[in-house]
């Protein structure tokens, strides 16, 4: 569960002030909203990025509003997939195992595992660099789901998936949320990617959150 009570974050000159939103326990969110109107600024605050000014965070019943973003269990997948430049595939898809400091052998265990559920075993070897948009979330993906968490943020996850690919991209995140059971929160812009997977719709606008009816 994911509720947000009159949390304020301000960036700059731009200010989300007491913005509320309960999501439940393995729910799937759409929060949708006009560009800038501070979407992508609330997931980095529920994920420990951006501090919070007032109001409080709390994840599956526990308060983490001024926790580390290591300690709320939360995977992120950012608006590019954000991946690393320099590492291989297999990696990324490691690299949460490494940081917490995991057995070699399981990290290798875990990201295969990974690579065989997302169709991706073929891109183990390689970098980043020329995947198509569709395989750059799927790794993307794969890095946020690694450690098994229990909240999932998404930011505009299609944004750079063609028309062709959308449709296997709606497939794998459906089966993602109901195999694995976590609670996703996913910023889009598109009415489409809300219907198409949303339990509930959220939407943003002049510093409130209404939950719409799908």
């Amino acid at each position: 569960m994911i509720t947000l009570d009159n949390i304020t974050v301000q960036t700059g000159e731009f200010v989300l002030r007491e913005v509320s939103l309960q999501l439940e326990a393995g729910e799937y969110g759409a929060l949708m909203g006009r560009t800038g109107c501070g979407k992508t600024t609330l997931l980095e605050a529920i994920i420990g990025l951006k501090p919070v000014q007032g109001g409080t965070i709390h994840i599956g019943g526990v308060d983490v509003t001024h926790a580390r973003p290591a300690a709320r269990g939360i995977g992120y997948v950012p608006q590019d997939g954000a991946l690393f430049s320099t590492m291989t595939i297999r990696e990324q898809l490691g690299f949460a195992l490494e940081i917490r400091r995991q057995p070699k052998e399981q990290i290798k265990q875990r990201v295969d595992e990974l690579a065989k559920w997302l169709n991706i075993e073929h891109l183990l070897a390689r970098r980043p660099h020329g995947l198509s948009g569709g395989e750059r979330q799927r790794v993307a993906m794969g890095r946020a789901l690694a450690f098994n968490p229990a909240i999932l943020l998404l930011d505009e996850p299609l944004s750079a998936v063609d028309e062709t690919t959308r449709g296997d991209m709606y497939d794998l995140l459906r089966r993602v949320q109901q195999e694995t059971e976590v609670t996703v929160l996913h910023v889009t812009h598109n009415l489409e990617e809300a219907q198409e997977l949303a339990d509930a719709v959220f939407v943003l606008s002049d510093g409130c959150i209404r939950k719409e009816e799908i």
